[in-house]
């Protein structure tokens, strides 16, 4: 059952972690253009974004989704070990 769990790409990454890298590569106005969500649009920060994300499970399937995509493109980018 452990195995299982280790094989999800989320498993011990929690939400802030997630909003920050994304916040760190994208900026909020790329993050605007990719969730269209009010509080990366309007005075964003982590602290309201981590907020509104906790309570609306939608948006929060929208972030994580977003965050998968980001760490697929750095592993496809990452040099390969021989």
């Amino acid at each position: 059952m452990d195995t299982e769990k280790n094989k999800d790409p989320l498993h011990g990454v929690t939400l802030e972690q997630m909003l920050t890298e994304l916040q760190a590569q994208c900026g909020w106005e790329g993050l605007a253009e990719q969730v269209n969500i009010r509080c990366f649009q309007d005075h964003p920060s982590i602290a309201s974004s981590l907020k509104f994300l906790r309570r609306t499970p939608w948006a929060r399937t929208k972030v994580e989704r977003l965050y998968l995509k980001l760490i697929v493109k750095k592993w496809a980018s990452a040099p390969r070990a021989r």
